[in-house]
């Protein structure tokens, strides 16, 4: 088991406090712009693409499309009495 990390900070003067506020604003800053680098190469189009990558791309969101219309099918014939919908009796 991980040992917890103690989060609790004691704070004797307004400086603390201030000087705190300063360090916790720089790491925000920081993640932030880290956040958003990651974001921008994740949805930015990748210029060097030849047709075959293009082609192999689109054949596996085929087969992701596919696959997570299976797994919906499977769930609400399994558990499809969740949402509401249940089977018909046969006569």
């Amino acid at each position: 088991m991980l040992p917890v990390k103690d989060t609790t900070h004691t704070y004797r003067t307004l400086e603390e406090i201030r000087q705190r506020k300063e360090e916790l604003a720089q790491q925000i800053s920081s993640d932030s712009t880290r956040f958003s680098t990651l974001w921008n190469d994740v949805f930015i189009k990748k210029e060097n693409t030849s047709k075959g990558d293009y082609i192999a791309s689109l054949v596996s969101k085929g087969f992701v499309a596919f696959d997570a219309f299976l797994m919906v099918r499977k769930l609400m014939k399994t558990y499809g009495f969740l949402t509401g919908k249940s089977k018909k009796k046969k006569k």
